[in-house]
């Protein structure tokens, strides 16, 4: 029997204030509120560790080296405490035949149980050589795992979209994994790479609760890809008075102007970089002066120069024409009380005649 989460605290010396702490701290990150603390401690208290697979194929690796970057929760508390990372050819001491043995045994006793998270994708031409693991084309090794997993964690753009492997002309027809894998639920994380904290926290929910996130149309999260990074941004007020960088090194720019004219994605980007932020909540590229590529958005690579301006986008410009809103706001005023000082003239005079108001001219 797999220990749960909390018997390895407790076991590492862990006291139950710290424990609750950090249920309440989860809980926060996740956007539940602390109420929902008590249900997250009770889960990890109860349930065992949930086994994970975690493949790799096209990619390279940027999706691990932001997961193991994570602080809230820390990447060795979800790696040695709340999951068994069974399999990760990257993380794991084991290698070679040893590691590919790992995989058999997993699906051997914990079939219908594991989560298999993917990080890069299967490219399916000449019969998927084009990436080859352990004997086998990639693309067999990840039907062979999905086959008896209990749910997919597609990581980062490569395995949600297709990314830069899956971009025109795509000679080695490098395939997303939903679109090889159709017959089990696929939770997808696109970022090139993902944030830290996202990547935990979606994890986190699903071995505390024991189900999926919710999921927006696209199969993302929508605790964090339920806005654009547009909406959040700290910029967004220079963007709707009509303030823009004209160049990177304008005085717009360094008044910290929005940088929509630059190419900045934010405004068709879901993401929640502007909120979240990278490297514990220092910073985004936004804030850093540079505007977002949009490498969460599918198909990103084939539409255009990062700094290509995004067309059809509708700028409000409040500063541009604010006499205009202006005098139309004080006409519309103006109107108003006229039409009221009317309709009030004209039931005092229908009062002193004896006319009932309510029947009018009836």
């Amino acid at each position: 029997m797999i220990e749960t989460f909390y018997d390895v605290l407790r076991r590492q010396g862990i006291t139950r204030r710290s424990f609750l702490k950090f249920c309440s701290l989860t809980a926060t990150s996740l956007g539940l509120g602390s109420a929902a603390a008590p249900r997250i401690a009770h889960a990890l208290e109860t349930k065992p560790r949930t086994p994970v697979v975690w493949l790799h194929g096209l990619e390279c690796t940027c999706c691990t080296e932001s997961f193991i970057r994570s602080a809230h929760p820390l990447t060795k508390d979800v790696i040695l405490s709340m999951l068994s990372l069974d399999y990760d050819d990257t993380l794991m001491a084991a290698a070679g035949h040893q590691a590919e043995a790992i995989l058999e045994e997993v699906k051997r006793k914990y079939k219908g149980q594991y989560i298999l998270a993917v990080e890069g994708n299967p490219p399916l031409n000449e019969d998927g050589m084009y990436c080859f693991q352990g004997g086998r084309p990639f693309v067999e090794k990840l039907k062979d795992m999905a086959a008896d997993c209990k749910a997919i964690i597609a990581w980062g753009s490569c395995a949600s979209w297709g990314c830069v492997q899956a971009a025109k002309p795509n000679p080695t027809r490098a395939t997303p994994v939903h679109k090889v894998i159709t017959d089990k639920p696929v939770i997808k994380v696109p970022g090139c790479p993902p944030i830290p904290e996202v990547m935990t926290a979606v994890v986190t929910y699903m071995l505390s609760f024991d189900r999926l996130p919710t999921l927006d149309r696209m199969g993302r999260p929508a605790m964090f890809y339920g806005q654009r990074i547009h909406d959040k941004c700290y910029r967004r007020p220079h963007f709707d008075a009509g303030q823009f960088a004209e160049s990177w090194d304008d005085e717009g720019a360094r008044k910290g102007y929005c940088l929509y004219k630059m190419g900045c994605k934010g405004p068709t980007t879901y993401n929640a970089c502007s909120t979240v932020r990278w490297n514990e909540g220092v910073s985004f590229p936004i804030q850093s002066g540079h505007g977002c590529i949009g490498c969460s958005e599918d198909g990103f690579w084939d539409k255009g120069s990062f700094y290509s301006r995004v067309t059809d986008i509708k700028q409000f410009g409040i500063e541009s024409n604010a006499d205009k809103v202006g005098a139309t706001a004080a006409g519309i005023v103006g109107a108003s009380v006229a039409a009221h000082a009317a309709v009030t003239a004209l039931a005092r005079a229908r009062n002193k005649t004896g006319i009932d108001v309510k029947q009018g001219d009836n």
